[in-house]
């Protein structure tokens, strides 16, 4: 058996069905020889960016997997890979590489040394014979433990190699750890006793699928939840318990929450200190529970830390608090608060997001689109800056990876792939990025992707002809060079790429330009919907 059949043998046999990637890489003929379908992008980033979405939407129970040329291709993808290291999402990255006598010559590119630093591990192929232990090593790493990117380089002189037959490989175990019990008791005792608990989920919970153990503990003890961006969606946004989720921009509720709080339970997360997450007040007693025992106490002091799978610790925390309550704690004055925080933050916002005012003002573009679509039958993701901080405070998400939240490294043109790759996990879903001017011109040419590949995303484009987030801070450029100014008919770009496109400008066309771009969806064609917007740099910041 060649190498390259034995590599796609084994991929089959763990259950990758779509093999996102670009030439030249000999493991794309072998991948279709074996019924694994092959996604061609334009760029490698944005296949990483689609394979990282597959890997989100079904909780890591199918990996995501992208191949690319050595050389060039390798170094083009490195940006997909930082982003899948930010973000702790499990991908098969299989970079092809130079031939093994030229590997380690300069200025030759060594992916499996290059990218070892932002990868979960990082291991070229060296012995046709040792593939099967080699891949059992990359399967374990990405089935198991915190998510990462995981490098496996295949050689350019290694494809003739012949792997001793039968193959040895079965799909690799998928384990999961908990807590210390002792540890749990003492978390269970302080949460029991405490009195302004707040849960702080992350995306630990979504890997988990631990989302019904996480709105039972949080009805149980009548405890106001928050989430990451990432973590965004694993608690119901309409529930009474709910504060809503935060980034740069986040609800009134949630940083009022956290800063009355005498305890913070923080599930499934890092607590990692970004300024596109939520700010951990000070002099709070925090239980962290996380699969990575090296996040304890990396960003904030940490009482208890409760290592393991956030399932189990869940389930280990209801059990042991199960036996001092009995049943739910009435929530009716905390839900009260809440609401209230809501109504008087929407209140404040609403102008914006009912404005009539040309240009469109974006927040009522996304207001009209979360009131437009099906919200329990979508899938929703944002693009880096102003698109990130307009929508995530206020789209209201409800079921489980419904919107693919991210933000650590911001990168732009990140949420096209996404959209693209969540459309090939769960075809049955409306898959929507929603980006700005600036994302559109990193990644805007795999929309042609979108169309292609035959993938019937939803792309909404709030156009503002300028980099406005940046405006503030170059005010001298822009002045002199306009050196922020941006240009571009997208729509029409759309069309041109044979997908459907469409301009909007005025504020009473914005539903039905979405109901057009949600039929086109359902008959199978790529929708561009481009509005026409105002410079909008106002976001949802504590205080406001």
């Amino acid at each position: 058996m060649k190498l390259g059949t034995a590599i796609a043998e084994i991929m089959r046999r763990e259950g990758i069905e779509i093999l996102c990637g670009y030439p030249v890489n000999h493991l794309i003929e072998h991948a279709a020889k074996a019924e694994i379908r092959p996604v061609m992008v334009r760029q490698e980033r944005v296949g990483i960016h689609m394979a990282d979405a597959i890997s989100r939407v079904t909780s890591g129970r199918t990996i995501g997997a992208f191949c690319m040329q050595h050389g060039p291709g390798a170094e083009n993808a490195m940006g997909g890979v930082a982003q899948c290291f930010g973000e702790s999402v499990p991908v098969l990255v299989l970079p092809m590489g130079y031939q093994r006598r030229l590997s380690h010559i300069e200025p030759n590119f060594n992916s499996s040394e290059a990218m070892k630093p932002f990868s979960k591990s990082s291991e070229p192929i060296i012995l046709a014979a040792e593939v099967a232990n080699i891949f059992r090593r990359a399967f374990t790493k990405l089935k198991n433990g915190r998510g990462g990117p995981v490098i496996v380089e295949i050689p350019a002189d290694m494809w003739n190699e012949e792997v001793p037959e039968p193959l040895n490989y079965t799909p690799v175990l998928r384990t999961r750890y908990g807590a210390d019990p002792v540890h749990v008791k003492e978390a269970a005792a302080i949460l029991v006793t405490a009195k302004r608990p707040v849960i702080y989920a992350g995306q630990g919970v979504h890997y988990a699928q631990a989302w019904p153990q996480l709105k039972r503990l949080a009805e149980r003890l009548a405890i106001p939840v928050t989430t990451s961006l990432g973590g965004k969606s694993s608690f119901p946004e309409t529930h009474p318990l709910s504060l809503g989720s935060g980034g740069l921009a986040v609800p009134r509720a949630v940083p009022m929450f956290l800063g009355e709080a005498d305890v913070i339970f923080g599930i499934g997360c890092s607590f990692t200190e970004t300024s596109f997450g939520i700010a951990m007040p000070k002099g709070k007693t925090i239980i962290h529970s996380t699969l990575d025992p090296s996040h304890l106490n990396k960003d904030v002091e940490t009482k208890i830390g409760l290592v393991g799978d956030a399932g189990l610790v869940l389930d280990a925390l209801l059990e042991e608090i199960g036996k001092t309550v009995t049943s739910d704690r009435d929530a009716s004055a905390v839900a009260a608060e809440i609401a209230a925080s809501h109504k008087e933050w929407l209140a404040k916002w609403m102008p914006k997001l009912t404005s009539n005012d040309a240009p469109l003002n974006p927040y009522r573009v996304l207001w009209d689109l979360q009131n437009t679509v099906d919200i329990n039958n979508t899938i929703i993701t944002h693009d880096a800056g102003s698109p990130r901080d307009q929508i995530s405070p206020f789209w209201r998400a409800v079921e489980p990876l419904s919107y693919l939240g991210w933000g650590k490294t911001t990168q732009l043109g990140y949420g096209l792939g996404l959209a693209m790759g969540a459309k090939l996990a769960k075809p049955d879903k409306l898959c929507i990025n929603v980006w700005g001017d600036a994302a559109i011109g990193f990644t805007g040419m795999d929309f042609e992707t979108a169309v292609r590949e035959r993938i019937p995303i939803l792309s909404i484009l709030l156009n503002n002809f300028s980099m406005a987030i940046e405006l503030k801070v170059m005010p001298i450029s822009t002045e002199k060079y306009r050196s922020t100014d941006i240009s571009g008919d997208y729509a029409a770009m759309a069309r041109a790429f044979g997908g459907y496109g469409e301009r909007v400008t005025r504020p009473e066309d914005i539903v039905p330009a979405i109901k057009r771009g949600i039929q086109k969806t359902k008959e199978g064609t790529p929708v561009l919907l481009e509005f026409i917007t105002s410079k909008e740099t106002e976001v949802s910041r504590p205080g406001t």
